[in-house]
């Protein structure tokens, strides 16, 4: 088994509630508020800036410059298709792209800050891997409704399904993977601990999300 494997057999709960959620069930299938999505979105616009900090972190600790290109390629995807898809859709909703941020949203803004001063690849990774691939698995099922439905739910979709996004969780599950057999068990314990962190704080996300998060108007 990967490591990637053992780490999500850690977590099989909350990852299936995580990917499996009422929320973005309702995403799919249009039946979610509008003012739920608009919330939505502003709470995760505000995971951006922390992100991306944290991915250039990341690609700037890679072993290689082959282990690197993808994720600087990647973070040009988040800082222009995936910045542009936020400020469209809020525009849209009619609804700010700035809001303050809710105690779930602050709870994954600092596990993010956290695995960036750590300035340890693998602690890096093991929250990369967590965000990216949790969307991958949710989104996948709905890849074939996203053209159907309005853009600021069916580009949502198609930002986290498709070869290239898979592409993109491949490679960051590949770089934990390949120095996973490197670490000590202390390291592994680390890393362990901090993905499991990932998924519930996702898993709380979701679930807040689901409630309903205040609209900043």
């Amino acid at each position: 088994m990967k490591a990637t494997q053992h780490l999500q057999s850690l977590v099989a709960d909350d990852w299936h509630a995580a990917t499996h959620h009422p929320f973005t069930q309702a995403l799919a299938e249009c039946s979610l508020s509008n003012d739920k999505m608009a919330a939505y979105l502003q709470q995760d616009y505000l995971f951006v800036e922390g992100f991306v900090r944290l991915l250039a972190s990341a690609v700037a600790h890679a072993p290689t410059l082959a282990d690197a290109v993808p994720g600087a390629q990647f973070l040009g995807l988040i800082c222009g298709q995936e910045n542009t898809y936020f400020l469209r859709s809020m525009q849209a909703l009619e609804v700010s792209p700035t809001a303050k941020p809710e105690p779930e949203t602050v709870a994954f803004q600092e596990l993010m800050e956290r695995a960036r001063r750590s300035e340890r690849y693998e602690i890096m990774l093991s929250v990369l891997v967590v965000a990216e691939w949790i969307y991958l698995d949710w989104a996948t099922p709905f890849e074939d409704r996203a053209d159907d439905l309005p853009f600021w739910l069916g580009e949502w979709i198609t930002l986290h399904s498709g070869e290239g996004f898979a592409g993109v969780v491949a490679y960051l599950r590949h770089q934990l993977d390949a120095i996973w057999g490197n670490l000590d068990e202390a390291a592994r314990v680390e890393v362990s601990e901090t993905f499991i962190q990932a998924v519930s704080l996702e898993r709380a996300f979701f679930d807040a999300a689901w409630v309903g998060f205040p609209v900043a108007k």
